[in-house]
């Protein structure tokens, strides 16, 4: 496995979801990154799909870094057995130090936070910010209606396709790892040419 891939943010629900595809999921994902020896950085907690991907990699023998704002940590959502819990102040440190911390981003079922925080690194990576892979492990093709509004954004125009294309997405965790090691950044988004003339 490449060294940039020695770590990797996942993004997903602090629910478990209506579906154990969507647990089964996590729990894969984990033991996949504890066997291939890949740091697991996510949000902290213990719960819902967080909570079951992290339990995964531990129980893999494998290593799981938490990031969590003291607000959630004083709810007693802060997952007690993890290699290292880094505490932060607000979302946006949080955010910042997971993506400083991982080398590539999976985002795998959940709500607005899941959403937001994949969508955040998918643009910084479309601006050049970070050349990084961002990735979908696409659970019992729950995200179908979100690729089918991303192809929808490309046909009007307001998103291109190769940066559309620069999802990985699967429904397999050893094919995804796979493919995010195989991943080449895309163009940089010709918007900041323009913006900059």
């Amino acid at each position: 496995m490449p060294e940039r891939l020695a770590s990797v943010a996942v993004y997903c629900g602090s629910n478990p979801g209506n579906s154990p595809a969507f647990t089964q999921a996590a729990d894969s994902l984990g033991r996949m990154l504890a066997e291939l020896d890949i740091t697991l950085v996510y949000g902290g907690g213990h719960v819902g799909l967080m909570g079951a991907v992290a339990d995964a990699v531990l129980a893999g023998g494998g290593r799981a870094r938490g990031v969590i704002t003291r607000a959630l940590q004083a709810r007693e959502v802060a997952h007690q057995g993890l290699t290292s819990l880094q505490v932060v102040d607000t979302m946006h440190e949080r955010k910042a130090a997971m993506a400083d911390a991982a080398d590539g981003f999976i985002m795998l079922p959940g709500g607005y936070g899941t959403l937001d925080e994949f969508f955040e690194v998918l643009t910084w990576a479309q601006l050049g910010i970070h050349a990084k892979p961002c990735a979908i492990l696409d659970a019992a093709d729950f995200f179908a209606p979100l690729r089918a509004f991303v192809d929808a954004a490309v046909s009007a125009g307001f998103v291109q396709p190769a940066h559309r294309d620069m999802i990985i997405v699967d429904d397999d965790p050893a094919r995804l790892l796979d493919r995010m090691a195989a991943w080449t950044p895309a163009p940089v988004s010709k918007w900041l040419d323009r913006a900059e003339r």
